[in-house]
């Protein structure tokens, strides 16, 4: 088989590519940016007194949006003010959902990311570069996220402040047979790390280890439900078994990275298999 180089081509510079030729690939097929399955929700949205934001995407499965800019060339600091503008805009207007600034640039400097670090944790902020390669008659885009999403700690993940409780408080709220469910998932977490001790807050029950809190699991009992939280970086991979094993899903917490899995009954005992190995690959992730 014949190889053939790829040329790269720096739209900015081209005579045949533009910014309008980026947004509509993009509007085509928002997989390509690698956040998902991802839908176009708007494109040169209208913000009065604040320009047109370039792109509007959505999870069609969960709240969460994301404010896209795309920048050709070289980022600036322009570039950075307008993107948390149209973010701030958005969250501001549609507070019912959850808003991720994207900013897309050919050329994301060194000195640019250490600018925009400063915010990701309390601005969400994903950086990606993109790239125009030439093959043959052909061009194809490739992009690379540089700067990820960085998760804060909830506030009530911070044992030291939560109201502690006790296991007879969650029968109140709870009821015997869902936390008789969650004992039943704890004991497959105990069987790696013998030492975790179950942790009863006001708000869910989370686990420690020798008085220090270790919650890459959360488990908030309800009457006729556990709701179980796991903390695992999302992917395509695991979204795929998550889908594939039955159970109900719920949305998925970008912002504090967890898996929200909605437990019947039954539930536990039927997928004892596969929540198994789902939390072996969560308790493996918080070890490393």
């Amino acid at each position: 088989m014949k190889y053939i180089k790829p040329e790269r081509v720096f739209i900015k510079s081209s005579a045949e590519l533009n910014e309008q030729w980026v947004q509509d690939r993009i509007a085509e097929d928002p997989s390509l940016l690698g956040l998902g399955d991802l839908i176009l929700k708007d494109k040169e949205r209208i913000h009065a007194n604040a320009g047109r934001l370039d792109l509007l995407l959505q999870n069609p499965d969960s709240t969460q949006r994301y404010e896209v800019e795309i920048q050709l060339g070289k980022t600036d600091e322009s570039h950075i003010i307008r993107t948390i503008e149209y973010w701030d805009i958005e969250r501001k207007r549609y507070p019912q959902y959850e808003h991720t600034a994207v900013i897309i640039a050919e050329d994301i400097t060194s000195r640019f990311l250490n600018v925009i670090s400063l915010f990701n944790g309390f601005i969400p902020l994903i950086a990606i570069q993109m790239q125009a390669l030439k093959i043959g008659d052909h061009v194809s885009l490739v992009f690379t996220t540089v700067l990820s999403q960085m998760t804060l700690g909830l506030v009530d993940e911070d044992e030291e402040v939560q109201e502690t409780t006790d296991r007879a408080y969650w029968k109140k709220r709870a009821s015997e047979a869902t936390l008789k469910m969650m004992d039943s998932v704890f004991a497959m977490i105990k069987e790696w790390d013998p030492e975790l001790e179950l942790k009863y807050n006001k708000f869910y029950i989370g686990m420690a280890k020798q008085g220090q809190p270790n919650i890459f699991v959360l488990f908030r009992p309800k009457k006729d439900y556990l709701r179980l939280e796991v903390r695992l970086p999302r992917s395509d991979e695991t979204d795929a078994k998550l889908e594939k094993s039955g159970l109900e899903l719920m949305d998925y917490e970008l912002r504090w990275g967890r898996y929200r899995i909605r437990l019947a009954k039954t539930d536990v005992k039927k997928h004892e298999h596969f929540l198994h190995d789902f939390l072996k690959l969560a308790y493996d992730e918080a070890i490393k």
